[in-house]
């Protein structure tokens, strides 16, 4: 299993992120970019699309909280299991962002906890 030594470093560090949010918790595209300082959300996005089968994909999400086009069903049942906030809106099951968002820090792990 040749795994992570075929990845690009900033594939290697964008799989990392997505490896760090909590259970229940979301950061998009642009999120990942600005906490790793380098690229930005479609940069992200491609990395995401070639190799993030291997990581909890379904954490790094669209800014507006769709889900993602082609894997709504897989994602959805990911998001009740983790109990990760969603909202109904007329064109289905979105991601609830305000609550759904992680920052980063240690703290911000809890369901709603601050």
């Amino acid at each position: 299993m040749g795994g992570m030594d075929a990845l690009p470093e900033y594939a290697e560090r964008v799989l990392a992120v997505a490896e760090e949010i909590p259970p229940g918790r979301v950061m998009t595209y642009g999120d990942v970019a600005e906490w790793l300082g380098e690229g930005g959300p479609r940069q992200v996005g491609r990395v995401m699309a070639l190799y993030g089968a291997a990581v909890p994909w379904w954490r790094v999400v669209r800014a507006d909280g769709a889900l993602l086009p082609g894997h709504e069903a897989r994602a959805l049942e990911h998001y009740r299991v983790e109990g990760t906030p969603l909202r109904e809106g007329p064109a289905g099951p979105r991601l609830a962002m305000a609550r759904a968002r992680w920052d980063g820090s240690p703290d911000d792990g809890g369901s709603g906890a601050g």
